[in-house]
């Protein structure tokens, strides 16, 4: 019997804190939702553990997802930063790169975000590498000291970014300006390129960068009072957090690389999702989260998330390992408006303060909750298991005098007009992630959690003619329940430009094992001993003249031909034909992986098939099989057994959130309790009957 047997995840959204327990003795769970705190989100993070009730003297693993870095980006909160680059350069940050984003391609009127750095809190220092990284004009330490002297003591900026042309090829001048700086300014928070990203493309690492130091103070701040409150609270074990392309990092390396953890929340159920795959043997999934102020859709092929080495945060680069997720302004929270004649949906949200109407915060614009509940989804006397009574009359009024109105239209139309244009961008969103991969979302499983996944993916699942809806237990809760699924995770990355058939092999294995060394030596320092840690390299490939890349894996010993067959077998089936022209690497990646152990599924005692037992009443709700009001079985899920079977239409209640089954569809509850829906419609048998 392990010492501490509790393991607990939390994950903290824009409304909601999520708090899950896991017992290794049983395989038992234990879920409950707490306010999200804007001002201070650690207390969130304790309420939510405080109501739960964990013994923290018991947690042997305490781990965290949060998007308060993305957060601080979005909502400019982070820290006044500085750059320090090379004199004549100090603009690469504010160019950037002219490309317009493809949904404003013809809109004249558009115009970039915002810096996070102004000019004058940027400048440029004596002292230039070559495209080698060979010294031309050592760093100038005195002009050095003069800028920086002009930045804290003037400018009152909080936190630099130093990033030095070519220093990916030779960090030594960036690591020597950090060292003199901090030794200058101790209270000064510094980053340098070549500890977060030691690839090419100027703008892109200064970019990645820049974020960095934007969220690091704040971030630091957030973990250390996170943290000294689970340890008052008597927390002895691990403290870990997520990162965004999976796995997990200790809180330490964490506060010095935060950039890493700004998508933490939404990969946590990713990495639930890849897990959920392997278990129930569904190798093609399509996870579907969406919670208060988000939808986050990606794509599980062959038992594999999607991922990249790229993410945009309000149109900034940041070079970093993440999941392939597709985020749209479409949640639980998103405002609905009549705007010139037109119902629009999102992306603004009523966040958790002050929420839809209906949770009576203040809120007087309606969102997609105030349309769930006129549409009779949501009950509003057991909301949160009855903790929180929604005010319904207040809902019915927003959604009348705000939208309804306005577009000529009762309520209960306007609301399900509300949810019809939800659904539509859901839609385009999901089709367009599985479409651009060359796949067919109707052969995939749509994976439905988060807080408002289960009320709306029935309906986007009819209308996409997916095989089937999966809703796991507790989905609500799903993002936490990954998160213990993950494991302690690092990556180093090094640019390495070089014609694959003419690359020296010698020298290729040297650099990747140096990255081994530098990998393990991460883990070594987050607590994982070298022989519980698996490394995997890939090489970063192109056909000469591309921009964008494929990874391959390769092993202990590299065989040029053979990597370039396998890269042309990828680029065929991820594109539909090679090319016949030279093969050239791009970059050499390793991650690092120390195993934790994984949670396993509980299997219910089995039904009788009967779901009687658990049907609790009816309720009139909104049909979209019909588009219209008819009466709905309800069920309480906790009570419905493995083998239960039952059409719709039907409301299934677990106190967080509310599954909804529409006329033309059917639900199955499978060996481990999870509901499986499938629509039976003509226009959908095809991919109904497959399941």
């Amino acid at each position: 019997m392990p010492d501490r047997p509790l393991r607990l995840a939390v994950d903290i959204g824009g409304t909601f804190v999520d708090a899950m327990e896991l017992d290794d003795r049983t395989g038992r769970v234990r879920f409950r939702k707490a306010s999200t705190t804007p001002e201070r989100p650690w207390d969130g993070v304790l309420a939510a553990v405080a109501d739960l009730g964990t013994d923290l003297s018991q947690v042997s693993v305490f781990i965290h997802g949060t998007t308060l870095g993305l957060n601080a980006v979005l909502e400019r909160r982070g820290a006044r930063t500085g750059i320090v680059t090379n004199d004549g350069f100090r603009d690469i940050f504010l160019l950037g790169r002219g490309n317009v984003p493809d949904e404003k391609m013809y809109d004249f009127r558009y115009h970039r975000p915002p810096s996070l750095v102004q000019r004058r809190h940027t400048a440029g220092v004596r002292g230039r590498l070559d495209h080698r990284g060979t010294v031309l004009t050592e760093l100038d330490e005195d002009h050095l000291r003069d800028v920086v002297r002009d930045l804290v003591e003037v400018q009152d900026v909080q936190s630099l970014a130093v990033c030095f042309l070519h220093a990916h090829r030779n960090p030594e001048p960036e690591r020597r300006a950090a060292a003199l700086i901090s030794q200058w300014y101790p209270d000064v928070r510094v980053s340098i390129s070549t500890d977060i990203a030691r690839e090419h493309r100027e703008y892109e690492r200064t970019s990645t960068t820049v974020l960095e130091a934007y969220i690091r103070p704040i971030f630091q701040r957030y973990v250390d009072e996170l943290e000294t409150g689970l340890r008052e609270r008597g927390l002895a074990g691990d403290f870990l957090i997520m990162r965004s392309g999976g796995g997990s990092m200790t809180a330490a390396a964490a506060r010095t690389s935060p950039t890493h953890t700004v998508l933490s929340g939404p990969a946590g159920g990713i990495v639930g999702a890849a897990h959920l795959a392997e278990l129930l043997g569904r190798r093609h999934l399509l996870t579907f989260d969406i919670g208060g102020t988000s939808l986050d859709a990606c794509v599980i092929e062959d038992g594999s998330a999607a991922t990249g080495h790229e993410a945009q945060l309000e149109r900034f680069p940041l070079l970093i390992p993440c999941y392939d997720i597709r985020t749209i302004g479409a949640g639980g929270g998103s405002i609905a408006r009549a705007d010139g004649g037109l119902l629009t949906v999102g992306p603004q949200s009523a966040g958790a303060m002050p929420g839809p109407v209906c949770y009576r915060r203040g809120g007087t614009e309606p969102t997609v909750t105030d349309a769930s509940v006129l549409l009779g989804y949501v009950d509003p006397a057991s909301f949160l298991a009855g903790t929180m009574p929604l005010d319904a009359e207040a809902a019915r009024d927003a959604v009348a005098s705000r939208v309804a109105e306005p577009l000529g239209l009762t309520a209960d139309a306007a609301a399900a007009g509300i949810l019809d244009v939800l659904v539509a961008r859901t839609v385009g969103a999901l089709r367009q992630i599985a479409v651009e991969r060359g796949l067919d979302p109707r052969t995939f499983t749509l994976l439905a959690y988060g807080g408002a996944g289960p009320l709306v993916a029935p309906w986007v699942g009819r209308e996409m003619g997916v095989a089937e809806i999966l809703v796991p237990l507790a989905p609500s809760g799903f993002s936490a329940w990954g998160m213990l699924s993950a494991d302690i995770v690092d990556d180093v990355s090094r640019t390495w430009v070089a014609r694959l058939a003419q690359a020296p092999v010698d020298e290729l294995l040297a650099d990747l094992a140096e990255l081994d060394e530098l990998a393990l030596t991460s883990l070594g320092r987050q607590g994982v001993p070298r022989d519980r840690a698996r490394l995997i390299r890939t090489l970063e490939l192109r056909y000469l003249g591309q921009e964008h890349s494929l990874p391959v894996t390769v092993g202990a010993t590299i065989d040029p031909d053979a990597v370039a067959a396998a890269f042309h077998e990828l680029h065929t089936a991820r594109y539909g034909h090679a090319i016949d022209t030279a093969v050239e690497i791009l970059a050499l990646r390793v991650r690092a992986i120390g195993t934790t152990a994984r949670p396993q599924l509980v299997r219910p005692p089995a039904g009788d098939g009967d779901p009687a037992a658990a049907r609790t009443g009816r309720r009139d709700a909104f049909d979209a099989a019909t588009r219209a009001t008819v009466p709905f079985d309800v069920y309480d899920r906790p009570s419905l057994a493995p083998g239960d079977r039952f059409p719709g239409p039907a409301l299934i209640d677990e106190g967080t959130c509310t599954t909804v089954v529409h006329g033309d569809q059917q639900v199955r509850v499978d060996e481990y309790g999870h509901l499986v829906i499938t629509t039976t419609t003509a226009g959908t048998s095809v991919a109904g009957g497959s399941a």
